[in-house]
C-alpha cells in the first residue's frame, strides 16, 4: 500500500487551513456582545478566497515534493469526478449521502493530505456543477477535507479490524459533520426559542449546550441516517474498493510513453 506522506509544505499548508477553519467554526463561541457579526455571507466569501488557494497548495505541495506522482494525481482526478457526481444525489433526502464514504476510503487507501484534497477539491467541484455555491460552500469543504483526512490519520489496521475500524469511524464523521456544519448558520437564526438561540456573550458551557440542544431539534433526523448509511456503506463496500485502490497505486504506471511498432 502507498501513502501520500506529509513534508513540510503539505503540513504546513494543512496546518494554516485547518487553524483558520477552526476559527470560522468556533468563533460563536467567543464572541462578546459588542462584536457580533451581521451578515454571515460576507464572512464566508471572504473564507473560500482564503481556503480554496490553500487546499490547491496542500496539492501542489506534495506534487512538488514527490508525495502525490501521476498514479495517484490521476486516482485524484477520477475520485474528486465521482464525489462531484454522487453528492447531488443523496443532497436533501434524509441525510443520506453516500459521497463521504468516498472520501473516507480515499483518504485511508492514499493518505491524509489525500484525503484532505479529495474532500475539499469534491465537495467544490458539486457545488459548481450543481450551482450550489453560497456561504455554506467553505465550511462544507472544511468539514470534507477534515473527514478525508482523520481517515488516513487512522491507527494502521489489516483485515477485518480495518474495516470495523473506518465502519465506525464512518458513524461518527457522518453524524457530527451535521453537527458541525450547523455552526455555518445558527449564529444567523432568527426566530429560536431562547433555549436554542445564539446570544453573544454567553458562557461557553450555555452555549454549547445551545447548538447542541438546537442541532437534536433541527438536524438529528438528518445527521442519524448519514452517518448509519456511510457506516453501511464502508462495511460492504471498503474491503474491496481499497484492494483496488492500493493495486492501482502499485502497478499502474502513467510515467512510461507509449512506444507504437510498425
Amino acid at each position: 500500500m502507498k501513502l501520500i506522506k506529509f513534508n513540510s509544505l503539505t503540513t504546513a499548508s494543512m496546518g494554516v487551513t485547518t487553524l483558520i477553519g477552526l476559527i470560522a467554526f468556533l468563533w460563536p463561541f467567543f464572541l462578546q456582545k459588542e462584536s457580533m457579526f451581521g451578515n454571515n455571507s460576507d464572512n464566508a466569501s471572504i473564507l473560500i478566497l482564503i481556503i480554496v488557494p490553500l487546499v490547491l497548495m496542500v496539492a501542489l505541495a506534495d506534487v512538488m515534493q514527490g508525495g502525490i506522482d501521476s498514479r495517484s494525481l490521476a486516482i485524484l482526478g477520477v475520485l474528486t469526478a465521482v464525489v462531484a457526481a454522487v453528492r447531488p444525489l443523496g443532497a436533501g433526502v434524509a441525510g443520506l449521502e453516500p459521497v463521504w464514504a468516498i472520501i473516507i476510503i480515499g483518504g485511508r487507501a492514499l493518505g491524509a493530505s489525500f484525503g484532505f484534497v479529495l474532500g475539499a477539491i469534491g465537495i467544490l467541484g458539486s457545488a459548481v456543477l450543481t450551482g450550489g455555491i453560497g456561504p455554506w460552500l467553505p465550511f462544507q469543504m472544511l468539514v470534507a477535507a477534515w473527514v478525508g483526512a482523520g481517515a488516513g490519520l487512522l491507527p494502521k489496521l489489516t483485515g477485518k479490524k480495518e474495516i470495523l475500524l473506518i465502519s465506525a469511524y464512518g458513524f461518527v464523521v457522518g453524524f457530527f459533520a451535521g453537527l458541525l456544519l450547523n455552526l455555518w448558520f445558527w449564529p444567523f437564526a432568527n426566530g429560536l426559542l431562547p433555549e436554542i438561540s445564539f446570544e453573544p456573550g454567553l458562557a461557553i458551557t450555555e452555549q454549547l449546550s445551545r447548538w447542541i440542544r438546537f442541532s437534536l431539534l433541527t438536524s438529528f433526523g438528518y445527521d442519524l441516517p448519514r452517518g448509519i448509511l456511510t457506516a453501511v456503506l464502508l462495511f460492504f463496500l471498503a474491503n474491496p474498493l481499497l484492494k483496488a485502490m492500493r493495486r492501482m497505486t502499485k502497478r499502474a504506471n502513467f510515467s512510461n510513453a507509449v512506444v507504437f511498432k510498425a
